[in-house]
């Protein structure tokens, strides 16, 4: 068969069966078989060039075996015929020893400075006096009954004999309480009862001008002289792991030299219960005032007051780490027996703090109102020039919104800035009492030298800003101030209510044994409406005028020396400027006041 006869298919066409065979034939009984099947298929290549196709059927099934497999040793042997054996190194150390100089010190604990105890004394007296004949008496004693109950004992007295240049009547004033406390600490409870008594003495000396320059006959007779006697009780209860808190409790009794007479019962419940991790607390407000005054200022019949208030304020608190909110209301039902009327009123109280960053701003807001029930106490601790022939009634505060800003600026410097806005029914406001004619018989408060009380409806805008700095414990200083303004009806000016007011005080102390402190205060400008008898205008009018009492600063100043751990001395400055500013209406204060003294510390 020449190389032409062969081509690639047919070739191709040769060799498949040829596989075939072979892969089904593997043993080599069939090797024989195999060469002859060749030789029968190249012979008969050379005859055809047309080979076709051949089908070839395997009988035995393919059944493929795998050999064995020999793995490699880790540590193979080494057959090596140079084999060398390792030397034995033998050496040895030349040791000179070094002499040394160093001794290593003996390790000392450092000794901690114990800071001495300081002894609490249980009572302490202290007594001074200065120019206008100013006495300061004060005497706290403090009874340990058992570990757990107390007993103590508190007097103050404070007077002057007056000498303010240019007043014609007696301004002496004193001023004298005595009170006691017993208080007992149970592992589920406590509670305390507080009581006391406490005697005033002031002297109506404000004349107006007309007066002011009335002969010596007028002024002998005018007994200016006007003391008040109160007596008050009251208790405090506080339980632990009950829905029942705590609850307060008083009674007062006021009386004066002109029959009037007050008492006020107040009692305060507080309960507390959570309500789906929500703390709820709802309060309990009760009050009750009854009085008379002997007379109202025209002497024309007596004056008497009843009102028994009866308030319910729940509340819900929700507390997280940076906020704060607490929502709820007051109810109070005001009941006026004197005038067979009855109120009820309804305020908000809403409170939220949140705490944008940190310490630095925190930003703070709420809404809420109230019923505060005034008292003839209450006006004559604030002014204590007033006539005992008041009209007494509440003030009713429909709302008070306010929202601020507060925190630290450094660790030692804090600030406060306040706006608020405020609407109040019947806000009690003090002007002066007109002046009575000379012709009659007058009482001591009847000369255009005391106080009475009018009601006024005020809206009140205020801004208030504070600093407080705290460098450490030995200085700290503070400044805050206030500007109020007032919208009126019902009168046409807030009478006696100051546009702006600031203060600035610190303390310090200089030494171990110096310490002291100073204040300053500023007060605007405030308006005040008097009417006399005395001197009509053409035609038989009254005399009208309106006031402006000058804005004032009062500075202050103390400083003390402590002797030991029990004896201080102190000296005390007050009004140093030596301004005779009036407070109110024809009402100088007394100029430079200077007291020095000692308190003394004790045990029984």
């Amino acid at each position: 068969m020449n190389s032409k006869s062969l081509n690639k298919s047919n070739i191709v066409q040769m060799w498949s069966p040829l596989e075939a065979v072979c892969r089904a034939c593997r043993s080599k009984r069939f090797s024989v078989v195999i060469l002859l099947f060749l030789a029968s298929i190249t012979l008969q290549a050379q005859e055809n060039e047309n080979l076709g196709t051949e089908v070839v059927n395997i009988v035995k099934p393919y059944s493929p075996t795998l050999s064995d497999a020999f793995k490699i040793k880790e540590t193979p042997v080494i057959n090596d015929s140079l084999n060398t054996d390792k030397k034995e190194v033998k050496y040895t150390i030349f040791s000179v020893p070094v002499a040394s100089t160093f001794t290593p010190a003996k390790g000392k604990a450092t000794a901690v400075e114990k800071a001495k105890n300081t002894h609490l004394y249980d009572n302490y007296a202290t007594l001074g006096a200065g120019n206008y004949l100013n006495v300061l008496a004060e005497l706290y004693s403090n009874f340990e009954i058992s570990r757990t109950d107390n007993f103590g004992i508190y007097f103050k007295h404070n007077s002057s004999q007056g000498g303010i240049d240019g007043l014609r009547l007696d301004d002496k004033f004193y001023d004298t309480k005595l009170e006691g406390n017993y208080s007992s600490r149970q592992k589920d409870m406590s509670y305390g009862i507080k009581a006391g008594v406490e005697h005033q003495i002031y002297n109506w000396y404000g004349l107006s001008s007309f007066y002011a320059g009335a002969s010596d006959e007028v002024i002998n007779s005018i007994d200016s002289k006007h003391s008040y006697f109160s007596g008050f009780a009251e208790g405090l209860l506080e339980m632990e792991d009950s829905y029942f808190e705590k609850a307060t409790a008083s009674i007062r009794y006021l009386g004066d030299n002109f029959s009037s007479s007050e008492f006020n019962i107040k009692a305060n419940p507080e309960f507390g219960f959570d309500v789906l991790d929500f703390p709820v607390n709802i309060g309990v407000d009760l009050d009750y005032l009854n009085g008379k005054f002997d007379r109202d200022y025209s002497n024309t019949s007596e004056l008497k007051y009843s009102f028994f208030n009866l308030g319910l304020a729940p509340s819900v608190d929700y507390l997280t780490e940076d906020l704060s909110v607490s929502v709820g209301f007051e109810a109070v039902v005001s009941m006026d027996p004197e005038n067979s009327d009855t109120n009820f009123y309804i305020y908000p109280n809403v409170e939220v703090s949140y705490r944008l960053v940190d310490e630095i701003l925190i930003a703070y807001g709420g809404v809420d109102g109230g019923l505060q029930q005034n008292t003839y106490y209450d006006f004559k601790d604030e002014n204590p020039f007033v006539s005992p022939t008041l009209l007494i009634t509440p003030t009713h505060q429909q709302y008070y919104g306010f929202a601020g800003l507060k925190g630290k600026l450094t660790n030692t410097l804090a600030y406060n800035v306040k706006a608020s806005y405020s609407n109040e029914k019947d806000k009690a406001l003090y002007t002066v009492n007109h002046e009575k004619q000379l012709d009659q018989a007058l009482e001591g408060y009847e000369y255009g030298n005391s106080f009475y009380v009018v009601y006024a409806d005020v809206s009140t805008l205020s801004v208030l800003g504070e600093l407080n700095l705290e460098l450490s414990k030995n200085f700290s200083l503070g400044i805050n101030g206030t500007y109020n303004n007032f919208d009126m009806s019902k009168q046409p000016e807030p009478w006696n209510l100051p546009t702006i007011e600031a203060s600035v005080f610190s303390s310090f102390n200089i030494s171990e044994k110096f310490y002291g402190g100073a204040s300053l205060f500023f007060v605007g400008e405030r308006k005040d409406f008097f009417i006399s008898e005395n001197e009509p205008f053409p035609f038989g009018d009254l005399f009208s005028e309106l006031i402006i009492l000058d804005s004032y600063i009062d500075a202050n100043a103390h400083l003390g020396y402590r002797f030991n751990q029990q004896l201080s001395f102190f000296i005390k400055g007050s009004n140093l400027l030596g301004d005779n500013y009036q407070k109110w209406t024809n009402y100088p204060v007394q100029g430079i006041q200077i007291l020095g003294g000692a308190s003394y510390k004790f045990d029984w």
